[in-house]
């Protein structure tokens, strides 16, 4: 079996651990995450993260993912992550546009 990247541990990890409006900080992810002792690349991915369109930055309060935007996340978990289409579906619970969702 092949070793996730850093960003799909971390993200799988938020997935786990989501408490609608409740971000993540940095170092609670990190310490939750399956990543080794690959902390410096964790960290610039975090910051990294922050910015892409399924992430809601709360300033010193962390990261949370955004809702709105599940379909940029699926297409990320699918495309880069190799997560299945039927794995996302039942981890993204909230995700009301899966069904029509393009997977291509």
């Amino acid at each position: 079996m092949e070793k996730p990247s850093v960003k799909c541990a971390l993200l799988a990890t938020m997935i786990a651990k989501h408490k609608w409006g409740t971000p993540i900080t940095e170092d609670a992810l990190l310490n939750l995450s399956a990543i080794g002792d690959d902390y410096p690349t964790a960290r610039e991915v975090y910051a990294d993260l922050r910015s892409e369109p399924y992430i809601i930055y709360r300033g010193n309060r962390g990261i949370e993912l955004d809702k709105s935007n599940f379909d940029s996340l699926a297409d990320v978990l699918y495309h880069e992550c190799g997560w299945e289409a039927w794995e996302i579906e039942s981890r993204l619970k909230h995700y009301e546009g899966i069904d029509d969702h393009d997977w291509s």
